[in-house]
């Protein structure tokens, strides 16, 4: 397992944003795939973000398309997640892995490197 540690979640007002960080140690953000995921009480978890480490690539899953935002300061080998125009469907612990490569949906694939524990977001109205 290679660790990974999500921070930033919190409440946040409906329409508000708020940034979601992935810090790994162990291996460098650029040489893999980092994609985001999120998973709400009582719902399958969903693969929203994924940026590619061999070139910056970046793919969304459909329901945060335009509203979210992957990118990575390989300087702090982290990997972040912007989530704008927040709604309460949104609210979930949003976590991120570590794999090969992006899917075109916004998904990890490949051997897994591992997975965060999560943040939680949580939006009100």
């Amino acid at each position: 397992e290679v660790p990974l540690v999500e921070s930033g979640g919190g409440l946040v007002q409906a329409g508000g944003s708020v940034r979601v960080s992935c810090t790994a140690s162990g291996f460098r953000v650029d040489d893999h795939a980092i994609g985001w995921y999120r998973q709400a009480p009582g719902k399958a978890r969903e693969g929203i973000a994924c940026i590619s480490g061999s070139d910056g690539s970046t793919y969304y899953a459909e329901s945060v398309k335009g509203r979210f935002a992957i990118a990575s300061d390989v300087a702090k080998n982290t990997v972040y997640l912007q989530l704008n125009r927040l709604t309460p469907e949104d609210t979930a612990n949003y976590y991120c892995g570590a794999a090969e490569d992006c899917s075109a949906s916004g998904r990890i694939k490949g051997s897994l490197l591992g997975w965060g524990q999560g943040t939680l977001v949580t939006v009100f109205s």
